[in-house]
């Protein structure tokens, strides 16, 4: 389960949590612009924009599970299972692109969303996993840029694109039963809650935020949709770096998992936890990458325009994960 958020403050941010039962073997990986990447059916990219994000290496390719292009073009991608459909033949009138390489694919050749948009429109996802040993992962995507915010499906149906005003995205169920289930949220308020419950009920509110009882607390992907699309869009914070990216990881926290909350059975006997193996917040403006993992919650960061852009070689950067304490004494 994961939560995906796009935020606009002075700069343009956008980050996710990850949440898993096991720990990902990511690094910050940087892809420069003339690194070969080499796709199963389409035609190679010999030069594109740059990306940075958090990714597997696996066999010299990237497989990152979020990012962002030199542009400010954001990508994530979240768990989408039992709804995720990848077609397993070909389309000879469309670039045929496996899921894994979606990212690079669209990261790579477009500057915004609209493009995007045009692109997707000549995209046909196939079924191809990248190994026998790293089958497909059932996903949907959240892109972003600075002007507006989309989610793309891949399911029966086919290919859909969903215009997403709210600016997050969670898992199962798809977006579009996400954005109507906010209906039953109508009567959310960040101030004083009103007495309509009876004239005749001589009642007062006894404390603050209970304008905000009924806002779901619990880390279902549809509570968890809830509770940061009204936090996001509520959001109040100074827009200067320090302030963005403070208020963008408090926005995660309510949300993020600690160790114990959720347990997950899969064998008799064997119990494991998911957790929020790392959170992070991009500025997309900039190309500054924070992150935090769960053993570390002090902040690091990486600047993508600090490393050799026109390169053809991959910069990996492994994650600090022991935890960093700043002694005042």
């Amino acid at each position: 389960m994961c939560t995906s958020i796009a935020m606009k403050t002075n700069d343009f941010y956008f980050g996710r949590t990850m949440d898993l039962e096991y720990e990902l073997d990511g690094s910050i990986v940087i892809t420069p612009r003339n690194f070969p990447i080499i796709f199963r059916k389409a035609a190679p990219l010999k030069r594109h924009y740059a990306i940075m994000g958090m990714a597997v290496l696996s066999e010299g390719f990237p497989l990152y599970a979020d990012a962002v292009n030199e542009k400010g073009l954001c990508f994530s991608g979240l768990n989408f299972p039992d709804n995720a459909c990848y077609s397993p033949k070909e389309d000879p009138e469309k670039f045929n692109i496996s899921p894994f390489e979606l990212v690079l694919w669209l990261l790579g050749k477009c500057s915004c969303i609209d493009e995007v948009k045009e692109l997707i429109k000549n995209t046909h996802l196939i079924s191809i996993p990248f190994s026998d040993c790293l089958p497909l992962a059932p996903l949907h995507w959240h892109i972003a840029d600075r002007n507006s915010s989309i989610v793309l499906e891949s399911t029966k149906s086919g290919l859909s694109l969903f215009d997403n005003p709210v600016g997050v995205l969670t898992n199962n169920p798809g977006f579009e039963f996400q954005i109507t289930n906010l209906c039953q949220y109508l009567n959310l308020t960040t101030g004083c809650s009103q007495n309509c419950f009876s004239e005749k009920a001589q009642i007062k509110p006894f404390g603050n935020g209970l304008g905000c009882v009924g806002l779901p607390g619990d880390f279902s992907p549809v509570s968890r949709f809830v509770k940061v699309s009204f936090l996001n869009l509520n959001s109040i914070c100074p827009a200067d770096e320090q302030g963005s990216v403070a208020q963008f990881f408090h926005l995660l926290d309510a949300v993020s998992m600690p160790r114990g909350s959720v347990v997950i059975n899969t064998k008799p006997n064997e119990i494991l936890y998911e957790i929020t193996t790392y959170s992070c917040c991009i500025n997309a403006s900039k190309g500054f990458y924070y992150y935090k993992t769960y053993s570390n919650n002090q902040l690091t960061a990486i600047d993508m325009n600090q490393e050799n852009l026109n390169s053809c070689s991959l910069k990996s950067s492994p994650l600090v994960k022991c935890q960093q304490v700043a002694w005042q004494n």
